[in-house]
């Protein structure tokens, strides 16, 4: 079981099924019956596939007399997309050399001394 609040949302967001619920519940509020109607699975799975979303605090519960909505925790998402913004530095800055380095391979005379 993850340990930090990192790899819990990880966790979390690994399962396609609450990336799914999570899309659905960006949209608004829902009912534990509102969210497992696309799927094909029974109500004790969806609960469970929640609990976890629970656990990693991307979702909250609330409630107004029978009433028990579901609602979007953005925060930890922050985290992730800070963790992701890192690697995309990494990746940026590698695409840039490689862009520079084309570039030059382009301006650069062939063995025939034209350039390309």
């Amino acid at each position: 079981m993850p340990a930090d609040p990192l790899s819990e949302t990880l966790f979390a967001l690994a399962d396609p099924t609450r990336r799914a619920i999570l899309a659905r519940l960006s949209t608004g509020e829902a009912t534990v019956n509102e969210l497992a109607e696309p799927f094909a699975m029974s109500l004790p799975a969806v609960s469970k596939h929640l609990k976890v979303l629970e656990r990693a605090k991307l979702i909250s519960r609330s409630r107004t007399a029978q009433w028990r909505p579901c609602r979007l925790e953005p925060e930890p998402l922050k985290a992730v997309d800070s963790w992701v913004g890192d690697y995309r530095k990494l990746w940026e800055h590698r695409l840039d050399r490689l862009e520079d380095y084309l570039a030059t391979l382009q301006s650069t005379p062939d063995d025939t001394g034209d350039t390309p």
